[in-house]
């Protein structure tokens, strides 16, 4: 069952920015690693952004420098902020449990670990 909701996305030219935003519906989301993942047109889902429970951060290197994440927990919500975006930044993000942590911690937090819809973002040149 999804118990997360994305939005936020929309069509934007290069250099433009937006703020994406994540709803979890479950109260786990204070104790689980969140993470942001990107599925570009024709390409399979990657993993661009992570936060942790005590919010350290990590970003993959093509995102690195532009993209924020954030989280307010007392909200249950997970931001990206996106700033200089560009063509292949498009795609579908989606919000879930970081899959990267051990076993134990996805387990914890499976439920937040379902993909949702997501939010589309079209850069467009």
């Amino acid at each position: 069952q999804v118990q997360v909701a994305e939005f936020g996305g929309g069509s934007v030219q290069t250099g433009g920015s937006l703020k994406l935003s994540c709803v979890a519906f479950n109260d786990v989301f204070k104790d689980c690693p969140m993470g942001w993942y990107r599925t570009p047109p024709g390409g399979e889902r990657e993993l661009i952004s992570t936060i942790s429970t005590r919010e350290t951060t990590s970003y993959s290197e093509d995102v690195k420098g532009r993209f924020t994440i954030s989280r307010d927990n007392d909200k249950r919500m997970l931001y990206l902020q996106m700033n200089d975006l560009r063509v292949d930044d498009t795609g579908v993000y989606y919000c879930m449990t970081d899959r990267t942590v051990p076993l134990r911690t996805r387990e914890f937090c499976a439920a937040l670990g379902a993909q949702g819809q997501g939010t589309q973002v079209t850069v467009s040149s």
